[in-house]
């Protein structure tokens, strides 16, 4: 069914949204709206103002002329109700920040999807690196002030060594992809997708202690499949602190968002994640096809933040980054998401490369009120982008008061 909305753009910046409708303004009632050479279509291809009046001419099931008016000052009365700005990150101004190495043939194809933690007053980058044969392991770099890399390791952090993981198709995609980091305690968990090639992607949980981790001793705890056989599951993390006693973890099943809760991290092979969708797909915004998270959620007094990235369904799928607040007490309760996405691909390094029309993101962190976050750009590259936290959160709540 197409209809009819209307969105607002500032005079002087009229790439900037001001507002939209939230409900359309036309919808195919009429019988020659209806029924025609394509039934269900309302498709406006010229409007005028003649005093107080909007006059939209539109063509009805591509068939026929018509014509509908509005007062136009009652129409924008009421599209300043819902007005709100657009969010966008910021990115680094040298992006992309890291690119293949043909030195390093486990890199040598592409570098993307980085997981991010700050400690020891560094901001340390987990990434994921695929070689010519398309086997995904993890690499390692650092920076001391969160825009430029200033130490990159020559090898990898973290290889295949499951069954779960090896490759079992020649050719094809395999490994540990798209690390998160979530540091409780002294104990870094990762999550990551584990990939044999042939059954569906997989959750894998280790860990490392926090020691181990910042004196480059890669001890890892041996993994463990957390999600259930049989189904396509990842973009998982485990949030920073327990809730009401118990470990919550997000997980993307199927093409939603769902959240679980455990009493224990310590999964035995047995016992899976199940838990409950809190965010699906949306029909009519841009994030229609599937969403899935970014990095682990992050707290602060307004909520949780949570980013998580959107798939049009578009025929170039387009993927993108959202921002949504959850309630601390509760993370399965959404207090909002954004209408529209907050960074998309828009330069060549985004919109060329492995997979084109991708930005993805893994990891983010905070330093000095400044929102960091790390993504994949067309699957190749890394790149990074900023907004300040406190910018991020208003906005966040004045479109949730809007809604």
């Amino acid at each position: 069914t197409f209809t009819v909305e209307a969105v607002l753009l500032d005079l002087e910046h009229p790439s900037k949204i001001i507002a939209r409708t939230d409900y359309p303004l036309l919808i195919p009632q009429e019988e020659y709206e209806k029924y025609g050479k394509v039934p269900n279509i309302v498709f406006p291809t010229g409007a005028l103002v003649k005093k107080d009046s909007l006059y939209v001419y539109y063509g009805a099931a591509d068939t026929t002329c018509a014509l509908a008016t509005c007062n136009l000052k009652s129409l924008l009365k009421e599209m300043m109700k819902t007005k709100y700005e657009v969010i966008r990150l910021e990115r680094f101004p040298k992006n992309p920040i890291m690119e293949p190495d043909p030195h390093h043939p486990w890199e040598s194809r592409a570098v993307f999807n980085a997981a991010a933690l700050y400690a020891d007053h560094k901001t340390h980058i987990v990434y994921r690196a695929m070689s010519e044969d398309d086997t995904s392991v993890m690499g390692y770099a650092s920076s001391t002030d969160g825009y430029t890399v200033s130490e990159r390791l020559p090898q990898p952090i973290y290889a295949p060594r499951e069954n779960f993981e090896q490759k079992l198709v020649p050719g094809g995609n395999s490994g540990c992809e798209d690390p998160r980091l979530t540091l409780i305690g002294d104990i870094i968990y990762m999550c990551y997708t584990a990939f044999d090639g042939k059954d569906p992607p997989r959750v894998a949980l280790t860990s490392i202690s926090l020691r181990d981790f910042l004196a480059k001793e890669w001890n890892w705890a041996k993994p463990v499949l957390i999600s259930p056989p049989g189904m396509d599951d990842k973009d998982a993390a485990v949030f920073p602190r327990k809730i009401k006693g118990k470990y919550a973890i997000l997980h993307r099943l199927g093409e939603s968002i769902w959240l679980d809760y455990a009493g224990s991290l310590d999964f035995d092979g047995t016992k899976f994640m199940k838990g409950e969708i809190i965010m699906n797909p949306r029909t009519g915004i841009r994030d229609s096809k599937r969403i899935g998270i970014a990095g682990p959620p992050i707290e602060t007094e307004k909520g949780w933040l949570l980013l998580y990235h959107g798939v049009s369904r578009k025929p170039d799928h387009h993927y993108h980054l959202r921002a949504a607040l959850l309630d601390l007490d509760d993370p399965s309760r959404i207090i909002v998401r954004t209408k529209e996405p907050i960074f998309e691909p828009e330069l060549p390094y985004e919109r060329s490369g492995e997979v084109a029309n991708v930005v993805f993101s893994c990891g983010a962190i905070v330093i000095d009120g400044k929102l960091f976050v790390y993504y994949g750009g067309a699957d190749k590259v890394i790149g990074g982008a900023t907004i300040d936290l406190a910018t991020l959160l208003a906005k966040l709540i004045a479109e949730s008061k809007a809604k």
